[in-house]
């Protein structure tokens, strides 16, 4: 009884450890298709405390207001993406792309033709995660959409999002609405207790984001930062452009914060810095 106890706990620890190294050389699971997704080059992938999305299809969102929101113009919209990483238009890293706004649209029926450019599609192709959306009061439904370095949408996109403008201020700035070019973490207060696995929102606000391998520049790309007591820090770098991590680290204390790294060599290769969060993982 004994043996088949240790066995078993045997099999599930290699079994647990193949699943990861499976998901993290494939770059993630297999879409609805069937189809295998492309290899991530971040090697950061293959950390141990890293773990598969609920998911296994690659999903654009909107982090910061819920469905039926009421709001007064002009507000902010930011942008979550998950299972696959930002890269500007006009460059090709793997299944990257840039994110796309659609005001008061259907997906597009044909996701094989160019995005249109107008103020009902709105294009993000330098890698921003954010848009001050500056609009008079009514009903307004927004979708995300990712496409590729023409323009032409992934099989990626945002459930619809409704929000209601309930007046427009008039004389305010963007970047008053925006506040300081920074970096932040999501999904994660300062104090908070969780269980693993759990997932890590990355925003930069004022920045560009990019896959590394496309060697942009004025582009960067994030670096988590994980410290417990008494153990040396975790580092994991996302080079493929990503902006959220799903991990499944130990029990104890945490601090945790973002850098956020330079794509080309500078003097000064972190642009910016979150405040640290600290966070208790609980078994």
């Amino acid at each position: 009884m004994i043996f088949m106890r240790i066995r078993a706990a045997v099999l599930k620890r290699c079994f647990t450890a193949l699943g990861l190294l499976l998901w993290a050389s494939s770059g993630c699971l297999a879409q609805g298709t069937g189809a295998a997704r492309a290899a991530s080059a971040d090697a950061s992938l293959q950390h141990p405390w890293l773990f598969p999305p609920p998911s296994p299809s690659p999903e654009a969102y909107i982090t910061n207001l819920p469905n039926g929101a009421s709001v007064e113009s002009p507000f902010v919209l930011r942008f979550g993406l998950s299972l696959r990483g930002l890269v500007p238009a006009g460059h090709s890293a793997g299944k990257a792309g840039h994110h796309h706004l659609l005001v008061n649209q259907e997906l597009p029926l044909a996701f094989g033709a160019s995005l249109p450019f107008s103020d009902k599609y709105i294009h993000f192709g330098k890698g921003q995660m954010e848009t001050v959306v500056n609009v008079p009061p009514g009903d307004y439904t927004f979708r995300m959409v990712l496409a590729d370095q023409a323009h032409v949408p992934y099989f990626v996109y945002s459930k619809p999002l409704t929000v209601h403008v309930t007046q427009q201020r008039k004389g305010v700035a963007p970047a008053d609405v925006l506040g300081a070019p920074r970096v932040e973490i999501m999904g994660l207060a300062d104090g908070d207790t969780v269980r693993p696995p759990f997932r890590i929102q990355f925003h930069a606000s004022g920045f560009h984001i990019a896959h590394q391998a496309a060697q942009v520049p004025d582009t960067h790309y994030f670096r988590l930062v994980l410290e417990r007591p008494g153990e040396r820090p975790e580092v994991l770098d996302f080079k493929a452009g990503q902006t959220e991590a799903w991990i499944n680290p130990p029990k104890g204390l945490y601090a945790a914060r973002l850098d956020l790294v330079r794509n080309l060599p500078s003097p000064t290769p972190v642009a910016a810095r979150s405040p640290t969060v600290h966070f208790t993982v609980t078994p």
